[in-house]
């Protein structure tokens, strides 16, 4: 990742952090088993306004997944119901779904440092209290750091569609993490995912159908229309723009 005008100088030991008080580089570190991971962390420069918000909100609603020890959501957001959301991009859409339902505490999980960075200062703008930011693999988180029926539901929205074949099994949306998530949501909570990638939509779907933890939301089977309160995000309106159609996919915890 290059550096912000603010970091750049001087030039950081190798495998010290940008943001010492901010998220760890490689939080899990060698503790868990390699396996093929279902995103690509990407490279590109914090802001100074991210790397501010970095700094200085960090310890208060940022968390590194290091598998070492159990979280409790509720605790986290006062006894409020939590839905974990996977993969925020830059935030914008998370931080209007917490302004816009107080009452639900998110627990966002993202590896992109300028998104964590954005998402704090978005938060601190609006005065959000319902939004913390965690640094890392989302697989550890579930299967190290919560327990079962921790979660009020689960947001997937837009994932790396890997879309060469050969890429297909790094494709997050699969029976074996259906398997663990199901087991860290309570009965009735809804795993929501939304793709603007027709192929992977439909592995979506397929899997979701076929799994006996989940049931389809949708009385009639398939898609659902975009619910209210997912917001519509610039990313997705690009897509939009460009004629990609965006599936909605809804699934209860039975």
């Amino acid at each position: 990742m290059s550096e912000s005008r603010e970091t750049a100088s001087p030039r950081r030991p190798k495998g010290e952090p940008r943001f010492p008080e901010g998220p760890a580089p490689d939080p899990a570190g060698s503790h868990f088993e390699r396996r093929i991971r279902s995103f690509q962390p990407r490279r590109s420069r914090v802001t100074p306004g991210q790397g501010d918000a970095l700094r200085r909100l960090w310890g208060v609603w940022g968390l590194d997944i290091d598998g070492r020890r159990t979280l409790d959501p509720a605790e986290m957001f006062g006894g409020l119901p939590v839905v974990l959301e996977i993969g925020f991009g830059m935030g914008e859409a998370t931080a209007q779904m917490a302004a816009d339902d107080p009452s639900t505490g998110i627990l966002a999980v993202d590896v992109h440092t300028p998104g964590q960075g954005n998402l704090l200062a978005l938060a601190e703008k609006a005065g959000l209290t319902n939004v913390r930011v965690a640094n890392g693999d989302a697989i550890i988180l579930l299967r190290e750091m919560l327990t079962p029926d921790a979660l009020d539901g689960v947001r997937v929205y837009f994932p790396d569609p890997w879309p060469k074949k050969r890429h297909h099994k790094r494709r997050l949306i699969q029976p074996e993490f259906l398997d663990l998530v199901a087991t860290r949501m309570k009965p009735g909570a809804v795993l929501h995912c939304a793709t603007d990638w027709e192929p992977y939509a439909e592995q979506m779907l397929e899997v979701l159908t076929a799994h006996p933890g989940f049931a389809n939301t949708e009385p009639g089977g398939g898609y659902a229309p975009r619910p209210a309160f997912r917001p519509l995000t610039r990313f997705e309106g690009q897509g939009l723009d460009k004629g990609h159609v965006v599936h909605d996919l809804l699934f209860r915890r039975v």
